[in-house]
């Protein structure tokens, strides 16, 4: 079914008519488009709604993983283990990788996709040096004894939030809890900058070393405290490199929507929950896993997760035929431990991922986003139940 067909798709066109008469105003009202004082108000603005003191505004979302781990080796060294998720995006993992760290994937909960406290304690060692926890689909992964396990094993805590924008844990936003959270605004997402991501963070430290990564790893890009530490009398100031950065700044016209997006994202999170909260009411609970961790939620998409796995065929020809968009094996496509890549790549499995496979063998989202009515929810939800 060609993408312009479906009645139900991913993602209606989140970018609004005023968005684009603000962003037609700014290219013709300016000769600045290069990361300049428009992305430093966007991230102030990132910031304040999260509720972080710094945050670092960068191509996309994968651009956030690569300068999160790269921050990792600075701060821990250049070797060792990182434990990731089955369940996510790739960059999750590629990133580990192609920083020089080795992955090491744990199990997920089925309420939440996200890894667990027991399942990572039997991954920890002398040589783990941090963790990346995901908030899959925009739950809520959090518990207070994973971020207590991290400080005790002085561990570096990573929150991927590119799915979970406005998801709570203990009334504060997800991304504020760990030692550094990464954001996407890709189109598809809560809010969007086309192409876009964030890193954030409480830490001074790691808010130098992402401006630093960000942009070639130029001194210039980060404090004067920071540009002076690294000062070389046979090093011209303007062109010292601190860290083996790379190139992976925003645009002005990134910042400007974003900006215009902020505006309306409590709002549309408000509704992405309440039809969450339909589609888990709707659903037949002897047919489908409906008992997630909803509290604290801002779901990117309306997982399906099927008990009778010989329904799968069926259920993906009734989507077909109505005309809504998915996804098999939910979030990043399922298991990234199961994806080709990992065969060239060193990597270690920490117990079996039982819970991650049947994920991604009886799993699949649809988009969730402001426009449907409760009407579209509860109607598939009846076809579903009758398949």
């Amino acid at each position: 079914m060609a993408p312009n067909s479906f009645t139900w798709p991913l993602i209606n066109d989140n970018i609004t008519d005023e968005d684009k008469r603000v962003l037609a105003d700014f290219v013709l009202n300016t000769n600045r488009f290069t990361n300049g004082p428009k992305v430093r108000e966007f991230e102030k603005a990132w910031s304040d709604w999260l509720g972080v003191k710094y945050s670092v505004m960068v191509g996309s979302g994968a651009a956030a993983n690569y300068i999160t781990t790269s921050i990792v080796r600075e701060l821990k060294g250049q070797t060792g283990e990182i434990i990731v998720p089955p369940i996510g995006w790739v960059s999750d993992v590629s990133s580990v990788i192609n920083t020089g760290f080795l992955p090491v994937f744990v199990d997920v909960d089925l309420q939440s996709m996200a890894i667990t406290t027991e399942n990572i304690k039997c991954a920890i060692n002398e040589n783990t040096k941090a963790i990346v926890l995901v908030h899959a689909l925009g739950f809520n992964g959090l518990t207070d004894e994973l971020v207590q396990l991290a400080r005790e094993h002085d561990l570096l805590l990573i929150e991927d939030c590119c799915e979970a924008h406005g998801a709570v844990h203990n009334g504060s936003h997800v991304g504020t809890h760990g030692d550094m959270s990464c954001f996407s605004f890709y189109f598809g997402h809560h809010m969007t900058t086309i192409e876009g991501g964030i890193v954030s963070t409480n830490s001074e430290e790691v808010y130098e070393l992402a401006r630093m990564f960000r942009s070639h790893g130029m001194t210039r890009e980060a404090s004067f405290k920071t540009h002076a530490k690294y000062a070389k009398s046979d090093v011209n100031p303007l062109f010292t490199f601190a860290v083996p950065g790379y190139n992976m700044r925003s645009t002005e016209l990134n910042a400007v929507l974003g900006l215009e997006q902020i505006k309306r994202l409590d709002s549309n999170i408000a509704v992405r929950r309440q039809n969450l909260k339909v589609w888990l009411e709707s659903l037949d609970a002897n047919k489908f896993f409906v008992d997630f961790l909803v509290k604290g939620n801002s779901n990117y998409a309306l997982p399906l997760i099927w008990s009778d796995q010989t329904k799968k065929r069926a259920i993906c020809e009734l989507l077909e035929e109505v005309g809504v968009e998915y996804r098999l094996g939910t979030a990043g496509g399922g298991n990234q431990a199961r994806q080709p890549y990992l065969e060239r790549y060193g990597h270690k499995i920490a117990g079996a991922l039982a819970i991650s496979d049947y994920i991604q063998d009886q799993g699949l989202y649809v988009g969730n986003h402001p426009e449907l009515t409760e009407e579209q929810i509860t109607d598939l939800c009846r076809s579903l139940n009758n398949v």
